[in-house]
């Protein structure tokens, strides 16, 4: 298996991974706004044998404070084929991502997700509990890139109009 950034020639496997993966559009109508307001910051393919099987995407979102907006990364959606799933390729895409995100001097990645799934990447409800948002507490998780980013940090956050939020 191969994970690699998105090209144009993918977005037609980005919608069907994503479809199969949730049984319906809304996914891949999300990646499309998302790609139109510009906000994605990483989008990968994890690939086995020329095949997309799995999709991950990270986008620019905020963190409204008193001192002023934060910049945080929003990690949705992640998806992998269903014939594929449980083979450990989500977790290599979260992990590539988030080594990616490193790298670009990112600091601070939301996700609403599974809470037995995502605390695995270091994401956890206690670094999101100074964050107010839309979503139920037990599943809205936050996790620092760089150690200490959440110091500090309160208010709510933002996420790109593509959310619907």
């Amino acid at each position: 298996m191969i994970i690699r950034r998105e090209d144009l020639r993918d977005v037609p496997a980005i919608r069907s991974v994503n479809e199969n993966a949730f049984s319906r559009p809304d996914e891949a109508g999300l990646i499309e706004r998302l790609r139109s307001e510009g906000v994605v910051l990483a989008s990968l393919i994890a690939e086995i044998q020329d095949r997309p099987v799995g999709h991950i995407l990270f986008s620019r979102m905020w963190i409204d404070t008193t001192a002023g907006p934060v910049p945080a990364v929003a990690l949705a959606p992640m998806a992998v084929r269903a014939e594929y799933q449980r083979q450990g390729i989500g977790q290599q895409l979260v992990q590539h991502g988030l080594d990616l995100l490193r790298g670009q001097g990112e600091q601070i990645v939301i996700v609403l997700g599974h809470p037995d799934y995502y605390p695995r990447f270091g994401f956890s409800v206690e670094n999101a509990r100074y964050l107010e948002s839309p979503f139920r507490p037990d599943a809205f998780m936050a996790m620092e890139l760089v150690p200490g980013a959440l110091a500090g940090i309160q208010g709510k956050v933002r996420y790109p109009n593509a959310f619907g939020l």
